[in-house]
């Protein structure tokens, strides 16, 4: 019985770091947007979040259209910063400080 509670319970923590390894960052979406972004964009990073709101920004990013949305507000934005690797953290970074969430980052 202690065998089978301990081998559950690694089991649980085991899933529950793995988890959030694998997740998108809004840190690493600031660190990207000010790297790949900002200058293309012309805009701080509180501008460009609060663009949309968190349901707008949550809407163009279950249609997939999350590029699409970045290269209209930043049409001299390179193919390369708007890479699928790169997506995830803009949308986790955008969706924390959109309109309507009350946050405002450093940037």
């Amino acid at each position: 019985m202690n065998k089978l509670l301990k081998s559950i319970l690694v089991s649980a923590m085991l899933l529950a770091v793995g988890s959030t390894v694998a997740s998108a960052d809004v840190a690493k979406g600031q660190k990207l947007y000010l790297k790949k972004l900002k200058s293309s964009c012309g805009m701080t990073g509180a501008k460009m979040a609060s663009q949309h709101s968190q349901y707008e920004w949550e809407s163009i990013k279950k249609e997939g259209k999350l590029a699409d949305e970045l290269k209209r507000i930043c049409p001299k934005a390179s193919s390369g910063s708007l890479d699928d690797k790169f997506l995830e953290h803009y949308y986790d970074f955008f969706y924390e400080y959109a309109n309507d969430s009350g946050n405002v980052p450093s940037c």
